[in-house]
């Protein structure tokens, strides 16, 4: 399976797992120019929630939280500035979460890391 057909696979998975949740979903793969994107952007008990996804089907790299680097929440803090600004959001508390999605021998692992960066 190629690179985008599974992180296609991931965010679908995320979505629906944090919609069970109760999360609304606002935005999904939004892109701020060349700044970069955010896979998930939803609202929760009053929240605006950037949420980053990340998935591995094996660990020889790590675990797919290990995959976030400095330069990465940089570049999500950027983008959700450039959502916030695009829809005039003023006053209104936000987070950034964190699903981790092992596909490790059939089964699937999800992890919801609240105020992961």
């Amino acid at each position: 399976m190629d690179k985008r057909k599974a992180g296609s696979i991931a965010e679908d998975t995320a979505v629906k797992f944090i919609e069970e949740l109760g999360y609304r979903i606002k935005k999904k793969n939004f892109t701020f120019g060349k700044v970069g994107e955010i896979d998930i952007i939803c609202e929760y008990e009053n929240m605006l929630i950037f949420i980053e996804v990340k998935a591995r089907s094996h660990h020889a790299f790590g675990a797919p939280e290990s995959s976030i680097t400095s330069k990465k929440i940089k570049s999500i803090k950027r983008v959700a500035e450039g959502y916030l600004y695009i829809n005039k959001i003023h006053d209104k508390p936000c987070r950034f979460d964190l699903i981790a999605i092992d596909f490790l021998n059939g089964e699937q692992n999800i992890r919801h890391l609240i105020n992961a960066m």
